[in-house]
């Protein structure tokens, strides 16, 4: 996890440590620093707002006079944003199969970590199946089905073009009929912004609830970490059109912009369940918030 938020790490606390160097007071100055530094390292201005909010109390209350005093008071108010008391990730317990349906636009990892994670359920124990539901984009389907035979699980696929419902359809019956403890559903990379792809989106959801009862368990949504306030954008659309349940964040080792883990967490209220830090089929990790926040303020 450190290794992964190298970049992030250098971005937020890095400059912060570098601001802190060599003060003996916490002024107002240090206090618009830091806010600066907060907003430019992703973590948007109404949870920069927030933050320096809490801090500003503290100092208030004489608890922020010395540089260790402000480092470790913006630590625990971080982590305090990042803990939130949501609708848990279990596939145990549900009655099977647990349902978990993927969105999230082309680009941002999606099949892959659909594989990823199937790839962890399976070593669990567990038996998966996969919905090829993504029946627009070429080669989708086949990039599941390369997944499928690396992980060892089942893959339901149509033809390109053909209607994603069908394939829902025909995903829950299987994993219904094979007695799967989880099923996984792909959909088509939908540009956040098209109404009806975000109707077919409920369809989906109507499909999957009429087949097995209390699906989907989990909707899933997956955001590129690289692109910053655009994937909280994008979180925001989302969770108008479909309730999420929670995010997968990839590709968090290749950007300093790991600050949007806690603008999705304070602004959306929505848990980051997962985070990709690495290429290899074991770097999706589920998230841990005080390991994240430790990751970033270890020296």
């Amino acid at each position: 996890m450190k290794a992964g938020l190298a970049k992030t790490q250098n971005s937020l606390v890095g400059r912060v440590d570098s601001l802190l160097r060599g003060r003996t007071v916490i002024d107002d100055e240090v206090i618009e620093d830091l806010e600066e530094i907060l907003i430019t390292a992703d973590l948007g201005m109404q949870t920069t707002m927030q933050l320096i909010s809490a801090l500003e109390k503290r100092r208030g209350r004489g608890q922020l006079d010395t540089p260790d005093q402000l480092r470790n008071a913006l630590k625990e108010e971080l982590e305090a944003m990042l803990q939130l008391d949501s609708k848990s990730f279990d596939v145990d317990g549900k009655g099977a199969p647990y349902v978990i349906i993927v969105v999230g636009v082309n680009g941002v990892g999606k099949t892959t970590t659909i594989g990823k994670l199937a790839n962890q359920l399976t070593r669990q124990g567990k038996k998966v199946v996969l919905g090829a539901g993504d029946t627009f984009r070429a080669a989708a389907a086949e990039q599941l089905s390369i997944w499928g035979e690396r992980t060892g699980v089942d893959v339901i696929r149509h033809q390109e073009g053909a209607d994603p419902g069908a394939v829902a359809f025909d995903a829950a019956k299987a994993a219904v009929a094979r007695q799967a403890d989880v099923l996984i559903l792909d959909t088509a990379g939908r540009l956040h912004t098209k109404v009806n792809l975000m109707e077919e989106l409920k369809k989906l959801r109507r499909i999957l609830e009429r087949e097995i009862p209390g699906a989907p368990h989990q909707t899933l949504l997956v955001l590129d970490a690289t692109t910053g306030q655009n994937a909280l954008n994008q979180a925001k659309l989302f969770n108008e059109a479909v309730d999420i349940d929670g995010i997968a964040l990839t590709k968090l080792d290749g950007t300093a912009k790991g600050g949007i883990v806690v603008a999705i967490a304070a602004e959306l209220k929505l848990p980051v369940r997962f985070v990709g830090v690495g290429e290899q089929i074991d770097d999706l990790r589920p998230f841990d918030a005080s390991m994240f926040v430790e990751a970033l303020f270890e020296k």
